[in-house]
């Protein structure tokens, strides 16, 4: 693969992660400051408590997948430690899922309170794009280490 590729990848990953990065620096901090009236403050709390907590496995993955790439830079995409980076990026993006699964009470009573159905949904879909992050990074780790093996035995057989 061409570096200038690999490059572009890193860079997008770097643009993903600063509305995110900015959203926890600023945005959640002011719903703490000025919750407003219409929900209760332990609700508020709870909602930034979310944001930080799917914020952690976010970066994380995040950063796995720019060691991924670093790994195609330097041609040992076909290793452990791409095996491992494609395990931490599963297991983050199962954590992510299973977090906003857990919180979907709390969407619920939002859309409830502002009569906006919509809001379910909007949890719904940060799930379940968790939830098939999860499972292509699952079937790339199956593959990568199916390939690791073949790879090993043609080694072995030369």
């Amino acid at each position: 693969m061409e570096r200038g590729t690999t490059l572009f990848l890193k860079l997008t990953l770097i643009v993903i992660a600063l509305p995110v990065l900015a959203l926890c620096v600023y945005g959640l901090p002011v719903m703490v400051m000025d919750p407003g009236d219409d929900y209760p403050v332990s609700w508020v709390y709870l909602l930034v408590a979310l944001g930080y907590a799917t914020a952690i496995p976010y970066f994380a993955a995040l950063l796995q997948s720019y060691k991924l790439l670093g790994y195609i830079d330097k041609n040992i995409a076909f290793s452990d430690l791409s095996v491992n980076a494609l395990n931490n990026i599963k297991y983050c993006a199962f954590t992510f899922s299973f977090l906003y699964v857990i919180a979907l009470p709390l969407f619920y009573y939002i859309a409830e309170n502002d009569d906006a159905p919509g809001v379910i949904l909007i949890g719904l879909a940060f799930a379940f794009a968790a939830f098939v992050i999860a499972v292509f990074a699952a079937v790339l780790q199956r593959l990568l280490k199916n390939a690791i093996d073949i790879k090993s035995e043609n080694d072995l057989t030369v």
